[in-house]
């Protein structure tokens, strides 16, 4: 015999008893979900990643979804992840660059993988070496939402053909440097690792391999400080003692031609420079392979401990989506990692955005490492006492391999 179907009647009487018998909140009728979004944005970003918020929250109206954000202090931002999340007093969703990522995967409690809710769709909307930023031991943990990669920017009265080879970048920086009136052709922070690794990913080297251990030593790392020290003693082209400062006042006065830096070098430009960017050069001495900065990548990422983790992915998918991706470009002016948005016509007619768009192709994603902290010091050290002349490339690091290794030994502890 068939079920009879209750009437509209039926429903109302018995959704009324369990309303009044207590069995049916009447909240639960209209449960609203708020996603907490914690970030660092300032100024146009900001404005951009509200306007991005407050599109998302009109789309999930009807679902009773809405994301409030949180603007974190950025120099204590890290750490504030890193002691809230984990307690379950952070947000839903957090924006961070992927150089902790490493770290808060084996600290647990802090960032849920999401290869769970992963699509063909989703995983072919980015440029590739921003999905392996995010991705840790073979587990992607974040949407990429921008990247940050060095690139070669150049004054265009004193450069007028920016160099594609090492060879032509000498031979530029030589005609245009005077040491003695303080003119250089090229200038950025060659003692700050992060700015050596483009040479050192040129000629194959690393900091760690596949296995996650030290490799500073390694003949290609060698090779790289060789080649700097060649452009500091021999060719002449770099200023001493070279501070951010400096750089920028040398820029600035027309007595620096090329300069190696990225988008937060930008803002310091005078309006009265005309300057280009360029692609950074191909490495003779590497059989052609262009330098290779590292790329850092900010990415969208949901807290472990969440209790909306269905509406947090929703957000991170809309935030990295066209729409969402779009407004990040045109209106916040970040290089997007979504790679669909480098065809619109607004961001076709931006030559910084194209510029970076097209340097991140021979980027390489900075390690996201746990053990990556422990790199830093000694490898800057290395830095600095090969540039002063106080150790030989190897011999520094020789050191620097022996000093991460005991760093490494005594975290793993």
């Amino acid at each position: 015999m068939p079920l009879k179907t209750p009437s509209l009647k039926t429903l109302k009487t018995a959704l009324l008893t369990a309303l009044c018998a207590g069995l049916l909140a009447p909240s639960a009728l209209f449960a609203q979900t708020e996603l907490v979004i914690w970030h660092a944005y300032r100024g146009a970003e900001k404005d951009a990643f509200e306007k991005v918020v407050a599109e998302f929250n009109t789309v999930m109206k009807a679902k009773k979804v809405t994301a409030k954000t949180l603007a974190v202090p950025y120099d204590a931002y890290a750490d504030k992840i890193s002691a809230a999340v984990p307690r379950g007093k952070g947000p839903d969703v957090f924006i961070y660059a992927q150089d902790r990522l490493g770290g808060w995967v084996e600290a647990g409690k802090t960032v849920e993988p999401i290869d769970f809710f992963l699509d063909d769709a989703t995983e072919k909307r980015f440029i590739p070496s921003t999905m392996d930023a995010l991705t840790y031991q073979g587990t992607l943990y974040g949407l990429p939402v921008n990247f940050k990669v060095v690139t070669m920017i150049y004054n265009k009265k004193l450069v007028q053909k920016p160099p594609t080879t090492s060879g032509e970048l000498v031979a530029t920086a030589k005609k245009l440097t005077d040491a003695a009136a303080g003119r250089f052709g090229l200038a950025y922070a060659y003692t700050d690792f992060y700015y050596h690794a483009a040479l050192m990913n040129a000629f194959g080297g690393g900091v760690f391999d596949a296995s996650r251990q030290p490799v500073m030593n390694q003949s290609a790392n060698v090779k790289s400080f060789e080649l700097l020290l060649k452009w500091l003693d021999q060719d002449k082209i770099l200023p001493a003692e070279p501070s951010v400062a400096l750089i920028t006042n040398l820029f600035n006065e027309g007595r620096a031609g090329i300069v190696f830096s990225g988008p937060w070098f930008l803002g310091e430009i005078k309006d009265s420079i005309d300057y280009g960017l360029a692609p950074m050069p191909k490495l003779d001495e590497a059989g052609g392979a262009p330098l290779k900065p590292w790329v850092t990548v900010e990415g969208a990422f949901i807290a472990e401990p969440s209790q909306h983790k269905d509406e947090a992915w929703e957000f991170i998918s809309f935030l990295t989506g066209d729409r969402g991706a779009r407004i990040m470009a045109v209106e916040g002016r970040q290089t997007v990692a979504n790679k669909k948005i480098y065809d619109d016509p607004a961001v076709q007619k931006d030559p910084i955005l194209q510029a970076f768009r097209k340097q991140v192709e021979s980027a390489v994603p900075m390690p996201n490492y746990a053990e990556m902290t422990m790199m830093w010091s000694p490898a800057t050290t290395a830095m600095n006492t090969v540039v002063k002349g106080t150790a030989s490339p190897k011999a520094a690091l020789d050191r620097a391999e022996e000093e991460v290794a005991e760093r490494i030994k005594n975290l793993r502890k």
